[in-house]
């Protein structure tokens, strides 16, 4: 069993009645498969079809990207608008009115203007100078910094007697 070849369904049929091909039909299928290539009307027809093919991938990416920009552009606003009512509103929640604001606006420029006025003390100006002074003998000593500890000692014992103004006057 199966030591025998299997018989080929090879079917020969002799017409009884010539046939005969024109020699147009004959030459269009020489041509065809003598060149492998596609012949230019199926290429431009091929070519049009893959064209048109990409032209609606592409519509729709651009869609699915318009999708997304929208809804991160929501979703930026919202987080914006919630910092906004979370830094405009006190304590419990609610939002601060106009005049609230602005005497909060008010309260800022005198404590402003409390700072530069203590800033032009002269224990503020007296440090200030010291400072320069400390930074001019660095500057005329570059090979020799140690020279300048005398200047150093004068700067640290003025802004120590600036910090002690300041920590009084925060009591």
């Amino acid at each position: 069993m199966g030591a025998g070849q299997s018989k080929s369904d090879e079917h020969v049929f002799h017409p009884e009645t010539p046939i005969q091909f024109s020699s147009d039909v004959v030459n269009h299928l020489s041509d065809t498969l003598a060149s492998p290539d596609t012949p230019p009307e199926r290429q431009s027809t091929l070519d049009a079809h893959i064209r048109s093919r990409i032209q609606d991938e592409l519509a729709h990416l651009r869609e699915e990207e318009e999708h997304v920009r929208e809804e991160i552009e929501r979703a930026l606003e919202k987080e914006n608008l919630d910092r906004e009512r979370g830094m405009a509103g006190d304590e419990s929640g609610q939002v601060k009115t106009s005049t609230a604001l602005l005497g909060d606006v008010d309260e800022l420029r005198k404590q402003v203007e409390r700072f530069h006025s203590k800033k032009d003390e002269e224990a503020f100006v007296a440090a200030r100078t010291r400072g320069e002074a400390v930074a001019q003998c660095f500057k005329n000593n570059p090979t020799t910094p140690l020279d300048c500890w005398k200047h150093v000692g004068e700067f640290k014992a003025s802004v120590a007697h600036v910090e002690e103004r300041y920590i009084e006057s925060l009591r």
